[in-house]
């Protein structure tokens, strides 16, 4: 048979017609994944729905002449800022590291392969293939030795398909075994993949479950504003008998607070700095959801080889069987090796330690696959030979099969050389196998890789090792690190296929050897399927599909092209300690945003209550007849209300540490807290603020003084729920807490504060009555929290302190 078959045209584009193309433009211009440009960003932090509301209601403040009251303004600026900042530098670190790990296919031209950046490929390049790389651009085969592409990501197609000579490849599919040339028939957004993925490879922030419970709360927090906006400006234009500018401040100060204004914000920073933080550690974020869903994993399912082992591999020893000689042996596997041109870490370390091939003319070739477990060559009248897993190419019950069990269950890989009595490209391959020498490789097993597992133990994740390998092998390199269930490692090949039983098997043991590809992507599926939340690592062509039906899929930077481009995280150090700082920093933003979300929507609570609660007194006025209520606060009142309750407490807190693994159910338990705490708070300021109220014809002081009793009885509460969110305490949340306390008291007590903000709290009487109402609201927030803490079930929000959130 011929080996590498080749149409014409086999060396390729020259420079000169790359040059014209280019010009032409027939270039592979895809957008990148998970980046939109500096416009975009700017546009979306700029032109948003809060923005355009905080905006109206400026201009309307500021046409009644009271700049100060239209201090809420710097709002905008803040918002769009931080955020367009912020964006922008997790923008720069997501498209510096894409660079760095980003799948170079492998042109010819000029009749020399150099590897380039996929959106250097043109038309008609001819693009070489192996095993693990991924199909950039449509195509047309123009070599094939053996090519098997796997087109199950865009097809649905479940086995690999053969490739011959002018048959298309799809871009987006990838390379399982054999090796091949193509000609580029449609590049860039023409291409296949690229039409089917444009839209859904865009920056993906917004789709997550986190995104969409804030989505409903905003559409729910909508419905809300509606009336209560209604009702306050009817009550301020009409029933308080106001002029119109006091009327406006009034109407705009009961509107503004009711904007959850920082939520969106809270949420886009905590994303953007956990994108630039695991930048640092080397981490490439593709998907952004993926550092949400980092938080949710209680199980995490690893490769042995390049995972909880080094990624290189050394020969350890040669064991010759039967009557082969050590110099046949050595040469049988020299020309495998110098005749395999892509090949895998086992291959590798062979043809290091035995550089110099004997020279044998190959006739027949068969391509590694993990599906097969051997791959072979056969050199004429040096005989057919075959290299693969011992377990599968000879009888259990041989003495060879014992004595490879022997030296695998030390952690060795063991691979058996073996003659056939057939070539090994025959439908009936491998035929009659004589067992020719154990090849003994030696795997380092990580030094950081027992800490690892320790800390996923601590954290109740469960570790699921799931191998091709021997299980033997695997099992032993488990137990050595102390990995529960290592010491009875399952063999894949018993596992049932039935999907319920399968993870009754997953759910009871730890450590799996012998696993296909289409096994691996199983056991996913069945962990799933009993409502696990699964993270699959991996870094060869076998794991891909289960990388790409895991919940987050994590490639190592050293995998092939088709892993890293199918997976939503690329660790480009290669180092699997590097997880725990991943999977704490998705803990870190979720769990924040989670905090953050209570004070903010406390606030639109309250708010709302409050402008009702004002709305029909001054409507009730009119009907019976009794002297109308104005709203209790100015804008500025709103705006020192919510800088130390929500704002800068929400900005350090969002940033916090926070090791507490996600839970579903994130709108019922932010809305279990804020509701009843913002109706606390709305309902205890509207009794102080009547207990106040000397009527629509009091004086200015008096005016000012109920204000400003309203405002203590707020404030106080509102600090407390900052306390309560704050929760489980440690020493910077006290400060801040004590902070927050101190600013709100030194802008009761400094005169120029009080002038400034027009806040009175002379009258003992008055302030003692504010007091009075906000420790009764205090007592009636605690308790709404441990009653929320006991509906939910949940122990951890009833204690003072924890270790989630402590570090």
């Amino acid at each position: 048979m011929s080996i590498t078959v080749q149409a014409s045209g086999a060396i390729g584009l020259t420079t000169a017609q790359v040059e014209q193309r280019r010009r032409d433009g027939l270039t592979n211009d895809v957008p990148a994944r998970a980046s939109r440009s500096v416009r975009d960003i700017v546009r979306a932090n700029v032109f948003t729905r809060i923005n355009a509301i905080l905006g109206i209601l400026l201009i309307a403040v500021l046409a009644t002449g009271s700049i100060i009251d239209g201090m809420f303004g710097l709002l905008i600026v803040a918002n769009s800022a931080v955020g367009i900042i912020q964006e922008i530098r997790a923008k720069r670190t997501l498209d510096r590291l894409a660079i760095v790990g980003q799948a170079k296919p492998t042109v010819r031209r000029d009749g020399t392969a150099v590897a380039i950046a996929p959106n250097e490929v043109v038309l008609d390049d001819l693009i070489e293939l192996g095993p693990g790389d991924q199909i950039v651009v449509d195509g047309e085969v123009e070599e094939s030795a053996l090519l098997e592409v796997d087109e199950s990501l865009l097809t649905g197609e479940a086995d690999p398909v053969d490739k011959e000579i002018g048959t298309s490849v799809m871009s987006g599919s990838f390379v399982v075994s054999g090796s091949g040339a193509y000609r580029a028939t449609k590049v860039g957004r023409d291409a296949y993949a690229a039409k089917l993925a444009e839209e859904a490879s865009k920056f993906t922030l917004v789709r997550s479950e986190l995104r969409s419970g804030i989505d409903k709360i905003l559409k729910f927090i909508t419905y809300l504003l509606i009336p209560a906006g209604l009702l306050s400006i009817y009550n301020q234009l009409v029933s308080s008998n106001e002029s119109w500018r006091p009327a406006v401040t009034g109407m705009v100060a009961a509107l503004v607070p009711m904007v959850p204004e920082g939520l969106v914000l809270m949420t886009s920073i905590a994303f953007a700095v956990g994108v630039v933080r695991l930048g640092k550690r080397k981490c490439l974020v593709q998907e952004l959801p993926a550092i949400e869903g980092l938080a949710r994993v209680d199980v995490v399912c690893a490769d042995k080889t390049g995972t909880l082992t080094e990624n290189g591999m050394r020969l350890s020893d040669l064991e010759p069987l039967g009557a082969f000689d050590d110099s046949e042996v050595r040469a049988a596997l020299a020309a495998l090796a110098a005749d395999d041109p892509r090949p895998n870490a086992s291959v590798r370390a062979i043809a290091e330690e035995l550089p110099e091939g004997p020279g044998w003319s190959r006739t027949a070739v068969a391509p590694f696959s993990s599906a097969k477990k051997w791959s072979g060559g056969s050199y004429g009248a040096h005989g057919d030979w075959l290299l693969g897993a011992p377990d599968v190419l000879l009888d259990p019950g041989s003495a060879e099969a014992v004595l490879a069990e022997e030296l695998g269950a030390s952690g060795l890989r063991i691979l058996l050389l073996a003659r056939s009595d057939r070539p090994v490209d025959a439908p009936d391959a491998p035929g009659v196998v004589r067992p020719a020498a154990l090849v003994v490789l030696e795997q380092k097993v990580r030094p950081d890789a027992r800490e690892t597992l320790e800390y996923f133990a601590d954290q109740d994740v469960s570790i699921k090792v799931i191998s091709g390998d021997n299980a033997v092998s695997v099992g032993a390199v488990a137990s050595s690190l102390d990995l529960a269930g290592g010491d009875h490692a399952i063999d894949a090949r018993e596992l049932p296929e039935d999907r319920d039983r399968l993870a009754d098997v997953l759910e009871r043991n730890t450590t799996f050897g012998r696993v296909r590809p289409d096994q691996k992507r199983a056991m996913v599926a069945a962990l799933q399927g009993n409502g696990h939340t699964v993270a699959m690592t991996g870094d060869g062509v076998n794991d891909v599909l289960a990388l790409k039906d895991s919940d987050i899929g994590v490639a190592m930077g050293s995998g092939s092209p088709a892993t890293r481009a199918v997976a939503q995280i690329v660790l480009l150090d290669n180092k699997f300690a590097t997880l725990p700082f991943v999977v704490g920093e998705g803990r870190r933003v979720i769990g924040n945003i989670e905090r953050v979300s209570n004070l903010f929507l406390t606030k639109t609570v309250y708010s709302v209550l409050l402008a009702f609660l004002v709305g029909i007194a001054g409507i009730g006025s009119q009907i019976f007849d009794y002297e109308p209520i104005a709203y209790p606060f100015l804008p500025r009142h709103v705006t020192i209300a919510a800088w130390f309750t929500i704002g800068i407490p929400a900005f350090v807190l969002s940033l916090a540490p926070n090791n507490e693994r996600a839970r579903t159910g994130f709108v019922g338990r932010v809305m279990r807290l804020a509701i009843p705490s913002g109706v606390v708070i709305g309902v205890a300021t509207f009794v102080s603020y009547l207990i106040a109220y000397a009527g629509p014809d009091a004086s200015e002081e008096q005016k000012i003084q109920a204000g400003t009793t309203a405002l203590i009885t707020l404030i106080m509460i509102a600090v407390w729920v900052l306390a309560i969110v704050a929760r489980p305490y440690v020493w910077w949340k006290v400060v801040l807490i004590a902070a927050s306390a101190a600013a709100y008291t030194a802008l009761f007590t400094v005169p120029f504060t009080r002038h400034f903000f027009k806040l009175d709290p002379s009258d003992p009487a008055l302030t003692g009555a504010a007091l009075a109402c906000g420790a009764v609201g205090i007592v009636l927030v605690e308790v709404a929290w441990w009653v929320s803490a006991a509906v939910l079930g949940d122990e951890r929000r009833l204690l003072p302190s924890s270790p989630g959130g402590a570090a």
